[in-house]
């Protein structure tokens, strides 16, 4: 399978590669386009991609002004950090998409779905402008905050109060700064979309962190890290090597 990667961000198309190459065996990386105009340049030239992934927002303009300019006959994956209100544009247009930060299940399954495709899948023009339309009206908010039993009564939690979250037996567990524990009864992907990305991140499956509440980082085997938090937690916080870049990323924004 041969793949094309148009994202501007380095540690993002690294990460990308690194998980491809883990789940493909025969699998080549063609080029990484860091922007709308090399991603013209390429594609006038070159339309030997199986598979292309495509971040939207890239350095010198959104993705979608590549479709005015060049016709890509391969089938396109969109990589975006945008909410799941807003990827309802994605479903409408029958536009597949990843959301970011990219877990590698996900990715598996989408190289699955589009294994064996012949080319000339492209995208046509009208699911294009059709995705573009639906995105420019969705305008994100982010939850200030939960509605949470204690005893027999329902108190408000802030968000600016949770210092991580965690999955335990099945149930999503925020832990606030000041050491209380409360149920949250959503799923933890849904909470995930629901919070600022600036203020937390996903760790791994179990476990998402608010930035302040971070301690301390430390280097584990093959490439692993093990965060420390505050209030302290019980089990190890592990980040995979797949997610460490992305994490030191986001740590350092």
């Amino acid at each position: 399978m041969k793949v094309v990667i148009v994202e501007d961000e380095l540690a993002a198309s690294e990460n990308l590669a690194y998980m491809l190459n883990n789940l493909q065996d025969k699998l080549e990386v063609l080029a990484v386009l860091d922007s709308v105009k090399t991603a013209i340049d390429y594609f006038s030239k070159n339309q030997e991609a199986d598979l292309v992934f495509m971040d939207i927002h890239l350095a010198d303009g959104l993705s979608f002004e590549i479709f005015d300019a060049v016709k890509i006959d391969a089938p396109i994956i969109f990589t975006t950090a945008y909410d799941q209100y807003a990827l309802k544009a994605f479903k409408l247009n029958s536009i597949d998409y990843l959301l970011k930060p990219i877990d590698e299940d996900e990715l598996e399954v989408s190289l699955a779905q589009f294994k064996g495709q012949l080319k000339g899948k492209g995208l046509i023009n009208n699911q294009v402008e059709g995705l573009l339309s639906l995105l420019q009206d969705q305008k994100k908010t982010y939850k200030s905050m939960y509605l949470v039993h204690h005893r027999d009564e329902l108190i408000p939690l802030k968000t600016d109060k949770i210092a991580y979250l965690y999955i335990e037996n099945g149930i999503v567990k925020a832990v606030t700064k000041d050491r209380q524990t409360h149920i949250i009864e959503q799923k933890l992907e849904d909470v995930e979309n629901d919070l600022d990305p600036s203020d937390f991140h996903r760790l791994n499956r179990q476990f998402i962190v608010q930035r302040d509440s971070i301690a301390g980082i430390k280097q584990y085997f093959n490439g692993k890290l093990i965060i420390s938090v505050m209030p302290p937690h019980e089990e190890k916080v592990i980040v995979s090597k797949a997610k460490a870049t992305e994490f030191k990323n986001w740590m350092n924004h």
